[in-house]
């Protein structure tokens, strides 16, 4: 849900009941042991042995790491489980204003919410009943890789909700259909010396936004916070802006006329793609185009404003020209997914 006015504050959206976090398997090790003339033979220690060494066993692995932080990006199939909860009406921990006005969301696992990298992104998730396509909005902190919570609404198209919990595929989706122009809102707090905006309506996950002062002048790279505001921590000057928006496929488009209008949500006339946006690299992007990698999340949905590990993605530059700027349109309400 959008949280508080101060710029410390972070959402607090309400987790789910009955939610619980999975146990994680044991890894086990094999060690192959052997004579130690045989040892010395293959790996040619004979003198070693002579002076009174004894052979090295193996090195004890280092710690495995839990895995990169990313959101699901590419069409990829994955498999998985699926259960649900009830946001409420509350757009979760990636900060919308509302729940989409179909109800057709799912909360992720820490790993794949990647600090709110797949925030704004859509999957299409299929079940025993059928498929359903829901957009990514909040964070399940106890779901381990591959357990999706799906809104109520979502998880009864795909399964009786008797069942409570089922086994799913389900892949991110390139390119889905977009609402409309892209969203601009402006964080509670915000003022000439302190700047954080929530960018909502792209489609597909962001990699990184840019943010200036009029329509000139060099770019300053906003750091992504995993409630999903995009933070310059020294400001960005008293708008109007422009800010220019990059998704994980290279798409980029820049909108122009951002006012300082705190709370507000701005609605642009340029879309992310299908119109108004261009690839950063040039032609279609690849599927499987390379995406944000923060670090894992926190454990829980409430937390502070920190600078995500994505801002370096976000001050790399692509070198394709911007899509020229666009003032923006009256005020509008933010709009929910859609099919």
């Amino acid at each position: 849900m959008t949280d508080g006015s101060a710029p410390t504050d972070a959402p607090h959206p309400a987790g789910g009941p009955g939610r619980r976090r999975a146990p994680r398997p044991g890894r086990s090790r094999w060690l192959a042991a052997g004579g130690v003339a045989v040892l010395a033979g293959v790996l040619g220690l004979t003198l070693a042995l002579r002076a009174g060494a004894t052979p090295a066993c193996a090195a004890p692995p280092a710690a495995v790491p839990l895995g990169v932080a990313a959101p699901p990006v590419g069409g990829t199939v994955h498999k998985g489980k699926a259960t649900f909860y009830d946001s409420k009406g509350a757009g979760g921990n990636c900060s919308y204003p509302s729940a989409p006005a179909n109800r057709l969301y799912v909360a992720l696992g820490p790993s794949e919410y990647a600090a709110g990298a797949a925030c704004g992104g859509h999957l299409d998730v299929t079940g025993p009943k059928g498929t359903v396509r829901v957009l990514v909005m909040d964070q399940c902190p106890e779901c381990a890789p591959g357990h999706l919570d799906l809104s109520r609404e979502a998880f009864a198209r795909i399964a009786d909700p008797v069942q409570g919990i089922v086994s799913v595929s389900y892949r991110a989706v390139v390119d889905p259909p977009l609402p409309g122009p892209l969203t601009f809102r402006i964080k509670e707090g915000a003022s000439r010396y302190w700047f954080a905006v929530l960018v909502a309506d792209h489609g597909n996950p962001l990699r990184a936004v840019e943010v200036r002062q009029g329509d000139s002048g060099g770019w300053r790279a906003a750091a992504r916070q995993d409630y999903n505001y995009w933070l310059v921590e020294s400001g960005a000057g008293p708008g109007p802006y422009s800010i220019r928006v990059t998704d994980v496929y290279g798409h980029r488009v820049t909108a122009g006329g951002i006012r300082l209008a705190p709370g507000q949500v701005q609605r642009g006339t340029v879309r992310m793609y299908g119109g108004g946006g261009a690839p950063a690299g040039g032609g279609r992007p690849a599927a499987r185009s390379a995406s944000p990698r923060p670090s894992a999340s926190p454990t829980l949905r409430a937390t502070s404003p920190r600078p995500s590990p994505s801002a370096a993605l976000a001050s790399s530059s692509p070198s394709a020209p911007d899509a020229p700027v666009v003032p923006l349109a009256a005020d509008a309400p933010a709009a929910g997914c859609r099919n």
